[in-house]
């Protein structure tokens, strides 16, 4: 007989069918002429109920079917008439697949704190919360695909392994085969590269930004979805060094258009989630965050208020001034920090802010520059809860403003000559934006910290499983 998964199995009228589920035991309870076995097989966030006549089976078989067990179970399906379910299985046949040690199994049925489940990442997806959790991870990486391809771009594949540092951050993983304990160095006592396995210095891609620029000044639009990394040493909640990114790169847009594809964008991604993650939702409000469904909602339903950085910094200003207070200071020139974003997002507009034109000192050198001289077309949407979420440009299209400001920050033009030849062949003006999809899923599960909503989370110190 072929396996029903139990989400199929929870929604079926077929009441008196005969049916196989898969799961693994989350409880096991019952007296002596009766046991009760709630399954999950991870199709969805409820259980299933199996009702077990012990007399049928025996108590010796039923003996090693505890908390994590591992079975397959043919039964009647029939209409439950406990509470909490529509639906519950007589079970007719029972095959024991692997059992669950009860002195050693972790995930006993009480609370685990997120803490603790970081541990046993192996693990943690059996748990209401990681089911739910990667679910929507799964969904949320569907509607990104789904929302590109409608719109016709191209999902284009950029390097993992890359000689360029996009940022210019410098805080790049290293790729090699040299030994590192007999490293061969020139005159200068710099390492020598040249038996390296790619000839030259190579990392860990931080960004597919710049070949995703290439491709759109070829392809139109593009968008790339796939794994970066950065090398810094950030022990918060809200950094990893390995996750993901979703960056479109799309010619002939400028900064409005750039602005506009990411409030669609997001607002595509989260009506996504509130359509096909119901239940996993609720199941995270709930438990987590009351506010959860309610700031989803309102990410949807507000227009995102567009204002520029300078009037950005002026209201908060005005804050401070009235006696309000931040932890970090704030003025024309400074980065901002979260605080300040989350301010202008809930306390003062109480909706989602695109801030846009940038000081030229902190952003990147291929951003287009004002004809401020002071200022760039930079764009960051800032969000309840967590401050950016996306951050993008228009980027320079004019090849000497651009290799000038290359210059200026110290990026090598030598280095990103292939980069530099859109500017030189063909140029147009283009645009585009990052969006961190962990920061994504951290808004649309509510969890308050970054670790929680990736499989195997990789952090300083941190690379096990």
């Amino acid at each position: 007989m072929s396996r029903m998964i139990i989400t199929n199995a929870i929604k079926s009228k077929e009441f008196g069918a005969i049916i196989n589920i898969k799961g693994w035991v989350r409880t096991r309870r019952g007296n002596k002429n009766v046991s009760f076995i709630a399954m999950n097989d991870g199709s969805c966030i409820h259980n299933i109920q199996v009702v077990v006549d012990n007399d049928k089976f025996g108590d010796e078989y039923l003996k090693p079917i505890t908390t994590g067990a591992c079975i397959s179970v043919t039964g009647k399906l029939v209409e439950s008439q406990g509470q909490g379910q529509s639906v519950e299985i007589h079970a007719e046949e029972i095959q024991i697949y692997g059992t669950a040690d009860p002195e050693t199994y972790p995930l006993q049925k009480k609370g685990h704190t997120l803490e603790f489940l970081r541990e046993i990442a192996h693990l943690r997806p059996r748990t209401n919360t990681f089911g739910a959790i990667f679910r929507i991870r799964h969904q949320m990486a569907m509607a990104i695909h789904s929302f590109f391809n409608d719109k016709g771009f191209v999902y284009f594949h950029t390097p993992i392994i890359t000689a360029s540092d996009c940022e210019g951050a410098g805080q790049m993983f290293q790729v090699t085969t040299l030994n590192l304990y007999d490293l061969k160095k020139d005159e200068s006592g710099s390492i020598d590269y040249s038996n390296d396995f790619f000839g030259n210095q190579a990392s860990l891609t931080v960004s597919g930004q710049l070949e995703g620029e290439l491709a759109a000044m070829s392809l139109g639009a593009i968008y790339t979805f796939g794994p970066t990394f950065r090398a810094e040493n950030s022990n918060t909640p809200r950094h990893l060094s390995e996750f993901w990114m979703i960056e479109p790169e799309v010619a002939f847009n400028e900064i409005e258009e750039n602005m506009q594809l990411a409030q669609d964008f997001i607002q595509y991604c989260i009506q996504w989630a509130l359509d096909k993650c119901q239940d996993d939702i609720e199941f995270l409000c709930n438990m987590y965050d009351k506010e959860l469904i309610e700031r989803l909602k309102f990410v949807v339903n507000n227009e995102f208020q567009k204002l520029t950085y300078t009037e950005g910094v002026q209201i908060l200003e005005a804050a401070v001034g009235n006696g309000h207070k931040f932890e970090f200071p704030v003025g024309w020139g400074t980065d901002l920090q979260s605080e300040h974003e989350r301010y202008l997002v809930e306390q003062h507009f109480k909706k989602p802010v695109i801030l846009t034109d940038y000081p030229k000192e902190i952003k990147s050198f291929y951003m287009k520059q004002n004809d401020d001289g002071r200022t760039v077309r930079a764009m960051d949407v800032l969000f309840p809860k967590i401050g950016e979420i996306i951050g993008g440009s228009q980027r320079e299209e004019d090849l000497d403003k651009l290799k000038d400001r290359a210059d200026e920050m110290g990026v090598p033009t030598k280095d990103i000559w292939w980069y530099l030849d859109t500017r030189r062949f063909g140029t147009a003006p283009h645009s585009g934006f990052g969006l961190g999809f962990e920061r994504l899923l951290l808004f649309v599960t509510g969890m308050s910290n970054i670790r929680d909503v990736i499989p195997f989370p990789r952090t300083p110190k941190n690379a096990e499983f």
